[in-house]
């Protein structure tokens, strides 16, 4: 039996503190901070609920980041 792979370790690195900034400076700041896949979606938008290791999610309205979140 093959064993599970270990996930890469992510940042140490809280999403809250992208909460207010404007889309294209979070953007930047999170790759970084080394976040291999960053996704922008909007305001009630319809996303898959997978866990991806070193991505980070951010809900954009009027340009800025409402809410961030891992995986």
């Amino acid at each position: 039996m093959t064993s599970i792979p270990t996930p890469p370790e992510e940042p140490k690195d809280s999403p809250e503190g992208y909460v207010g900034l404007d889309l294209a400076q979070a953007e930047r700041l999170a790759r970084e901070r080394g976040w291999s896949t960053v996704r922008s979606l909007p305001p009630g938008g319809i996303i898959t609920m997978e866990y991806r290791f070193g991505r980070l999610n951010f809900e954009v309205r009027d340009g800025r980041v409402a809410r961030a979140w891992k995986g």
